[in-house]
């Protein structure tokens, strides 16, 4: 994966999760960290959502990182498998690293209800630019 990319996923704090069922897609806005490649992206949702049904029955999403806040236009889709976290060491970890750029989630993250979910990265199209494309296949 290209350093710009990584750059690009690792400074933004927010995405927007796209899932599926039914042919029915829905779009929310999530808070994230990454792990240091870049290959997966770790979030945290409430079992009860819609957006939780919608994983656990279809794990295919899709996610758009981009630079809205900034005067290059930017912007990241991501095409990936999504698992749910079970291990508490893990989940702990992903605690910490969100608690860092989101210390006010913390209520959120220790809801009894919270579903620690890793979204494996398995394609990306990248826009650089309002012309520039880059595709690229993770293996």
């Amino acid at each position: 994966m290209r350093e710009d990319i990584k750059e690009l996923i690792r400074k933004r704090r927010h995405c927007v999760l796209a899932t599926a069922l039914n042919n029915e897609p829905y779009c929310s806005l999530m808070a994230y960290t990454t792990n240091a490649d870049c290959t997966h992206i770790f979030m945290v949702t409430y079992r009860s959502t819609r957006k939780f049904k919608n994983l656990t029955d279809n794990p295919r999403v899709s996610l758009l990182i981009d630079s809205r806040n900034s005067a290059e236009a930017r912007a990241l889709t991501v095409q990936g498998e999504v698992k749910e976290i079970r291990a508490d060491a893990e989940k702990k970890k992903i605690r910490e690293f969100l608690l860092n750029i989101h210390p006010h989630m913390q209520n959120f993250l220790d809801h009894p209800d919270a579903a620690y979910i890793s979204i494996k990265i398995k394609s990306l199209i990248f826009l650089n630019g309002l012309t520039g494309a880059y595709y690229e296949r993770i293996d």
